[in-house]
Order: structure tokens, then sequence, then C-alpha cells
């Protein structure tokens, strides 16, 4: 549902290069023949790929995630000034109770956001 919000120009979606390549590399592994239709859906949904963080940017995050690949993609979203963070790992970003109070936007599952979306449209 995000991507097709995404594709219909509803929402702007961000995503860090990162978070792409690991996808990318995901896929690979695992499901090969599925790149085309990644790449696809990637086109449609209108993604913009927001720019690396800096590695400034990413220790100050290192704190929080203790991840330092979690770290650079909490740094990208922080530079990117997301409205709201989708994700589903629940060890670096969920479940964290560092992350409260970090961030001036919220964190959440895909459900998550689009509660919070439909809430802020109503």
């Amino acid at each position: 549902m995000i991507l097709k919000l995404g594709e219909a120009s509803a929402i702007r979606l961000l995503v860090s290069s990162q978070v792409l390549d690991e996808v990318e590399g995901a896929l690979r592994r695992k499901a090969p023949e599925a790149l085309g239709a990644f790449a696809l859906l990637l086109d449609r949904s209108n993604i913009e790929v927001v720019p690396s963080p800096t590695d400034e940017a990413i220790r100050g995050c290192l704190s929080v995630t203790g991840h330092r690949g979690d770290a650079g993609v909490l740094a990208a979203a922080l530079d990117g000034q997301v409205d709201y963070f989708v994700t589903l790992d629940r060890q670096h970003f969920l479940d964290n109770p560092r992350m409260s109070g970090f961030t001036s936007f919220p964190i959440g599952t895909p459900g998550d956001f689009l509660a919070w979306l439909r809430a802020r449209w109503a």
C-alpha cells in the first residue's frame, strides 16, 4: 500500500542507498528472478534516494542503534528530514528504548505508518 501511495504521488518516498543495496543483495542471493520486478517497483513508486550520510552523522546515531549499518540508515533519515521512518527492525529501532526522543519523527511498522497517515488525512 505504501508503494502504491508513492506511485499515486500521494506521499513522497525516500530511501537510503544503503537500504537499496541491502535489498538488492538479498534478492540476488535468494530470488534473482525478482530483480527486474524490484527495479520496476522502485521506478513506479517514485522512490527518491537520499544522499549518503557523513561519517560524523553515522557516528552520532551509532550510540543509539548500536549497529553501524542501522546508524547509517537512521542518519540518512535524519538528513532527509523524513516525516515518518518505516521499518520492521525491532532490535535496533522499534523496541530500542534509546530511540525514544532521539528523532523528531515517529518510527513504526508499515501498518503503524498507514494508521498515522490515515489520522493525518482525517
